[in-house]
């Protein structure tokens, strides 16, 4: 199965995704999500022929990834719902570890990094009220996925990487920190299919530009 195939089944699976998201059943989540969300840990397994600390990095943030969007089908239950941020914030380290052990200060770095942190203590100061006792998972999650943002910045500063993988990481760490806006507004301040119908193609296209970084460092 190469990146095409990879890519070109993943189309379809979004759509039927965001059909069983509309619908609310999770039955019908569990029958396509499992399946949409293994193809980014595909496509990097496929690419990688030697691990490096990078692609072995990122492809361990991938996997615990999927088993955050397991967890993130049950959204309702607090319990299960915590368990899948602490998968995702474990990605995210995985990530930004990736990231920052490549990566170099420089003009990116610092304007994505003031601009994010202003925008994350902005979004935590909104969302505070809503949050209840989820208020530090929360917050250890918005710290985690603004550093790993920053992480992706200060890659796509060292210029000797391959500008396609530079691009890739920036992209996908950005379009992963706006999809999660929308699941946080979706579990805290208003349930409805507009957070799933932006959110998660902003999501899976973040994955897999992550995903195929792996094959152009």
């Amino acid at each position: 199965m190469n990146q095409s195939l990879i890519l070109i089944s993943a189309l379809p699976l979004l759509g039927i995704l965001l059909y069983f998201e509309k619908k609310e059943s999770i039955k019908g989540l569990l029958g396509v999500k499992p399946i949409l969300s293994s193809l980014f840990v595909i496509t990097a397994f496929l690419q990688i022929n030697q691990y490096s600390s990078y692609q072995y990095l990122i492809l361990v943030g991938l996997v615990l990834s999927f088993i955050g969007d397991i967890c993130l089908i049950f959204f309702f239950h607090k319990k299960v719902f915590t368990a899948g941020l602490g998968a995702f914030l474990a990605g995210h380290v995985m990530y930004t570890i990736a990231f920052s052990r490549l990566g170099e200060v420089g003009s990116v770095m610092i304007t994505v990094g003031t601009v994010f942190l202003l925008t994350s203590v902005v979004i935590y100061m909104r969302l505070q009220a809503n949050l209840g006792n989820m208020r530090a998972p929360v917050l250890a999650y918005i710290s985690i996925i603004t550093v790993m943002v920053i992480g992706a910045a200060s890659f796509w500063d060292h210029t000797t990487i391959n500008i396609n993988c530079r691009n890739f990481v920036l992209t996908g760490a950005l379009l992963f920190y706006i999809s999660d806006i929308f699941v946080a507004r979706h579990r805290f301040v208003q349930k409805e299919f507009l957070n799933r119908a932006i959110g998660l193609p902003m999501y899976y296209s973040a994955q897999f530009l992550i995903a195929l970084s792996t094959g152009l460092i």
